[in-house]
């Protein structure tokens, strides 16, 4: 047994490309792959679990395959690497883009695509026998996607811009008020557009906004309410005048 567990040590260990040694890279590139695909499942991610298995898998493949290729029909023992290896890294990125989506004005996807490249990188660090420096990438990869997120969330750094749509029943003149209430409530004006209905005498302003994820934007509204008779509000991603 000892003898056997010796063997299958020099074999995954080998710089030459074997049986034993690329099935135990597989297998190790699929296990870190769907670690990190599972953290992105969970938070609804349309790549998963198998989505970046299957990417770390191909990415070790691809990297084994640059190593085979020269060792088989050319001269020289670790051959030329970088051939097959530096098309991953540009073809990955059909597959990052397609992870990111626009959806009216904001982009999703963004931190799933970077995902998708770095275990791509992953999967050929396996490839290329670099197996502690796989487990340590797999660590700080979920280190990023999940603490720092946490991190994010308490000291309240993510803002993101958004459109607020006040339709009030009265012909304005002045925003100032509602600038006054939303630097209250610590919400910074960047633009805003105004739209006149005179038949009806109404005014329909359009907020510019940037706006914390911790920003009590109900209150702001009911405060919006108490400036002038209002007949709508509305948040949104996109500007539509």
């Amino acid at each position: 047994m000892e003898q056997l567990f010796i063997t299958f040590i020099e074999k995954i260990n080998s710089p030459q490309v074997n049986f034993v040694g690329v099935c135990y890279q597989m297998v190790l590139s699929m296990l870190l792959g769907a670690i990190v695909g599972f953290e992105r499942r969970r938070r609804g991610q349309s790549a998963g679990v198998r989505t970046f298995s299957l990417i770390a898998m191909g990415s070790t493949l691809a990297m084994v395959l640059s190593v085979y290729v020269p060792q088989t029909f050319a001269v020289g023992l670790n051959g030329d690497v970088s051939r097959i290896a530096a098309q991953v890294i540009s073809g990955i990125g059909f597959l990052g883009a397609g992870a990111i989506i626009q959806m009216k004005g904001s982009v999703r996807g963004l931190t799933t695509a970077a995902g998708i490249w770095m275990v791509s990188a992953l999967g050929m660090a396996i490839g290329a026998g670099l197996y502690l420096v796989g487990i340590v990438a797999t660590g700080l990869i979920l280190f990023i996607l999940v603490l720092l997120e946490r991190i994010e969330h308490k000291v309240s750094l993510r803002s993101e811009s958004r459109i607020i749509r006040v339709r009030v029943g009265v012909t304005l003149s002045d925003i100032e008020p509602y600038r006054e209430v939303m630097s209250r409530y610590q919400v910074q004006l960047s633009n805003f557009f105004v739209e006149y209905d005179f038949d009806r005498h109404e005014t329909g302003l359009n907020f510019v906004v940037v706006v914390r994820e911790n920003v009590d934007l109900v209150g702001m509204f009911r405060a919006f309410e108490k400036i002038h008779p209002t007949h709508s509000i509305t948040l949104a991603n996109q500007i539509n005048i």
